[in-house]
């Protein structure tokens, strides 16, 4: 992979992480930024779970979405964001455990297509255990940022 084109990648991650309301009513969090590597963290709780008191499919697949999305944010110019075009997801075992750990990472960046893959793991008692696998691909979109602003109100050109 190529070296970072905007040294601060991971202020601005981490600032378009929190203006995502999804990840806030999940309350996730982003404890780990690097160049093409990201990692979201979800506690379990009775919020998130379905019928079953696991976390529901739709939360796996959307912190997998996501901490492979910032994955792939992490190598575009300050100038660009990103947007997922698909993902392809297995669920290997129920997420069933203290937290949700999501591990994004890019697989190729190019200037157009980021290709990412995500692991999901639950941890239950210190031992984490591989719930869901995603694949994914991501459109760069240059000379676009991010349109929300940190009070979730559209960016004006004023």
């Amino acid at each position: 992979m190529h070296k970072p084109t905007d040294p601060d990648f991971a202020a601005r991650v981490l600032a378009s992480f929190q203006r995502q309301s999804a990840m806030a009513l999940i309350r996730a969090a982003l404890p780990r930024i690097e160049y093409g590597i990201t990692e979201i963290h979800v506690p379990h709780w009775d919020g998130i779970e379905q019928q079953h008191g696991y976390v529901h499919g739709g939360v796996v697949g959307m912190i997998a979405d996501s901490a492979a999305g910032y994955a792939a944010m992490t190598t575009v110019p300050a100038s660009a964001s990103v947007l997922t075009v698909e993902y392809k997801m297995n669920l290997l075992a129920p997420a069933d455990g203290e937290k949700l750990i999501a591990r994004g990472q890019v697989v190729r960046a190019g200037r157009t297509l980021i290709v990412t893959q995500a692991e999901v793991f639950a941890v239950k008692d210190g031992k984490e255990t591989l719930c869901a696998l995603m694949q994914q691909t991501i459109m760069a979109m240059h000379g676009k940022a991010d349109s929300k602003t940190t009070n979730n109100k559209p960016e004006t050109n004023q």
